[in-house]
């Protein structure tokens, strides 16, 4: 059969990000099949429809990574236009079209109704291979755990204990959009998430349990990167350090592999060994992304965080002390916030050194989390919300603007303080920059 993946996404801000996914369900359709991956940010709709016309695909998937960029500051809705792709694509094309991804897992149901789609894939897209085979067969693609027909059950599928297998064509040409910008592709050295942070869907999409990739695999996935022309590379586990004997035995096996080009990831700022980041600098660690959301242990304990602001701090030194560039992400407004909590998170943060702080308010309330559940409780939505469109939890002590007012009044004049990614002004010098040669994420230099 004949199948096009599509990556409908088209974000820049702060930097385009590379379609793993479409790499693994690209892996999970038998090589009998012909696959074509079409990823929006290199083509444009007249080349699309060049490609189902001369391509002419049985059946497309369509990639629903996000449902919107959960910033309160500056909310982009992603839904509207993947919709209007599915009627243009409807238009031109009498291929079954399927959706899948990290964004339609957390609302199968809804978004399948309302993109109007044939199937879906629920949670990992390595089913979506098990959809083809059913189609070719003739079978009844409903008994395939995981799909979601019109009317059929939405529970998520244990998480997939099959083979993983990355296709990276480097053939596809659309890898070098992403080199030409920044030089950066994308890693992944385990799935599933072992911490229970109460706003985070992550567990409903791939599971509570780590799925370890061998460290010797992951490093030979990233020597094809380098060798495609990656001078970047950032690792997209949920934390990567949240299973800390794994993340040092890859790191050891990037260094034994011969990797040469740097990287990145988000860290916990867990308890670690006191080398611990000096082992990641000498594997090529250059980037280092703390998801701390707040330095106030009273919000810690709320979020479930499996740290403290002790911890914080013990693990940023570290992270300098290796040379490494840091950054912290906040996530400021969630249950029990008040001035008095995110005054003790600002004063926290002015006794990190040399670093970059990105700050979120407002938590995006996804079904299946802890944060749903309390905002049930709390009546501050019913079972009746639409959260297709992105609500927003409201602590009772503090509003949103409140937050923004005291954030940007103490960062007055700090280049190194951003709210949300920063905006297309951001985005733009980031390109800029990108375009001069310059690799990497480049928020180290924000730094201060």
């Amino acid at each position: 059969m004949r199948v096009l993946l599509i990556s409908p996404n088209t974000l820049t801000d702060p930097y385009p990000v590379y379609p793993l996914g479409l790499d693994y369900v690209a892996g999970s359709i038998a090589e009998e099949h012909e696959v074509r991956i079409a990823d929006m940010q290199t083509v444009g709709l007249e080349a699309l429809a060049e490609l189902l016309k001369h391509f002419a695909p049985e059946i497309i998937g369509l990639s629903c990574r996000n449902i919107d960029n959960t910033d309160a500051s500056a909310p982009l809705y992603f839904l509207t236009g993947y919709h209007e792709l599915v009627a243009w694509l409807r238009e031109r094309s009498p291929a079954v079209i399927v959706c899948g991804g990290c964004g339609f897992t957390i609302m199968p149901a809804q978004i399948f109704a309302f993109l109007g789609v044939d199937y879906g894939i629920i949670g990992e897209g390595e089913r979506f291979g098990l959809l083809v085979e059913a189609l070719k067969n003739n079978q009844n693609p409903a008994e395939v755990p995981g799909v979601l027909v019109a009317g059929g059950h939405t529970t998520p599928p244990p998480p997939w204990q099959g083979e993983r297998s990355r296709r990276f064509p480097p053939e596809a040409g659309h890898h070098q959009f992403y080199v030409q910008q920044g030089g950066m592709l994308n890693l992944q050295s385990k799935r599933g998430c072992s911490f229970r942070c109460v706003y985070c869907p992550y567990p409903r999409i791939e599971g509570n349990a780590h799925r370890l990739t061998e460290p010797e695999e992951v490093a030979q996935t990233a020597l094809q990167l380098q060798a495609a022309g990656a001078k970047y590379f950032f690792i997209t586990d949920s934390a990567f350090n949240s299973d800390v004997e794994h993340s040092l035995a890859v790191a050891s096996a990037l260094r034994s592999a011969g990797v040469t080009i740097p990287w990145g990831a988000f860290f916990a700022p867990i308890k670690l060994p006191p080398k611990y980041f000096q082992v990641m600098a000498t594997a090529g660690c250059r980037h280092v992304e703390f998801g701390t959301e707040s330095l106030a242990n009273s919000m810690l304990k709320t979020y479930r965080k499996p740290f403290q602001a002790r911890d914080v701090f013990n693990a940023h030194r570290q992270a300098r002390a290796a040379g490494l560039h840091v950054a912290h992400y906040f996530l400021l407004g969630g249950p029990g916030e008040s001035a008095a909590t995110v005054t003790e998170s600002l004063n926290g943060i002015e006794q990190l050194d040399r670093t970059v702080c990105f700050f979120f308010i407002g938590i995006r309330i996804y079904p299946g989390t802890a944060l749903y559940d309390m905002a049930l409780v709390e009546s501050k939505i019913d079972r009746q919300t639409d959260l297709l469109q992105p609500v927003f939890y409201v602590p009772d002590h503090i509003n949103r603007e409140t937050i923004a007012t005291l954030v940007t009044q103490r960062g007055a004049g700090r280049s190194n303080w951003v709210v949300g990614s920063g905006g297309t002004d951001t985005a733009t010098v980031v390109r800029t920059l990108h375009q001069r040669g310059f690799i990497g994420p480049l928020w180290e230099f924000l730094a201060r």
